[in-house]
């Protein structure tokens, strides 16, 4: 039997907090942060999935949220990124998720005491065990504008294994 494929996709994400005035909801990694302004986005700007949407498009080539999540916005509606995640993981083919690591860096909302839930919702949406999900928070240190407090960033890496026969 030969070794298997072992390829590596990167992606990455930011979005502008709204201000004050907007109701719309924050959403990062598929949960709600109540106390937070959402994201600027035509969808909910879910930083975490959007990065993971980009990393399988850098695996596949198949263009996922300049493609199939504008559309499913802009013609149904439809704005949640667990959505768009479902579209991007069934590009995979026969690729495996072997892991998938996430930095995020934003000065807000403080994220650390939240890890274990995000790598579990993540671990849910992927099909993946919680060892196999990586998540790392930074504040950013005012070095720049998601570091200021005015949004978020989310860089990822995605491990696949393909077993050619």
């Amino acid at each position: 039997m030969k070794p298997p494929i072992i390829r590596t996709g990167l992606g990455q994400d930011s979005h502008r907090f709204l201000g004050p005035e907007s109701s719309k909801p924050c959403i990062i990694g598929g949960l709600l942060f109540e106390e937070h302004p959402g994201l600027s986005s035509d969808s909910d700007g879910d930083v975490l999935l959007h990065a993971i949407c980009n990393a399988i498009t850098s695996l596949t080539g198949v263009p996922i949220l300049e493609g199939i999540a504008h559309d499913l916005c802009k013609k149904d509606g439809i704005t949640d990124s667990q959505v768009y995640l479902k579209h991007a993981l069934a590009t995979l083919g026969s690729q495996t998720i072997q892991h998938v690591a996430l930095s995020i860096e934003g000065k807000r909302p403080r994220l650390q005491e939240h890890l274990p839930a995000l790598r579990e919702k993540i671990a849910s949406l992927l099909g993946l065990s919680i060892s196999q999900v990586g998540i790392t928070a930074i504040s950013g240190d005012g070095l720049t504008d998601f570091g200021c407090g005015d949004g978020l960033h989310c860089l990822c890496l995605l491990t696949t294994s393909e077993q050619i026969v």
